[in-house]
């Protein structure tokens, strides 16, 4: 039978290994993240609308349930400025540009996500 203090420095290192492990991918996903070329829109799970991020924008997303959500695009970053949503959550959502980087707003059905590539 092992020692318990031996065991225990084992599941030490194993836990600090995993940690180490997953801050080195982390940090290696967010420096390798390309910047995005569209913001697209997306309603009840349907394209609404597809923007560039180089061209400056101030866009009303209406929904067929009457609620809105304003996007802006200004500096090659989007953001939600504005909703009809109880929460606002969206609004308080940091500014996005990278690829694969996301706004939601659960109430309206609302999805703002970063793409790169063509049209």
């Amino acid at each position: 039978m092992m020692p318990a203090k031996s065991k225990a420095h084992r599941d030490l290192l194993l836990i600090l290994s995993l940690l180490l492990a997953a801050g080195i991918a982390l940090c290696l996903t967010l420096l390798f993240r390309s910047p995005g070329d569209w913001v697209v829109v997306e309603v009840d799970g349907e394209e609404w609308g597809r923007y560039a991020l180089d061209k400056g924008a101030v866009i009303r997303i209406e929904t067929e349930t009457g609620g809105y959500n304003v996007l802006e695009i200004a500096d090659g970053c989007a953001s939600v400025t504005e909703a009809s949503c109880p929460d606002n959550l969206c609004v308080h959502q940091h500014r996005i540009s990278r690829s694969d980087e996301t706004i939601v707003c659960l109430p309206n059905r609302v999805v703002v996500s970063v793409v790169s590539g063509g049209e």
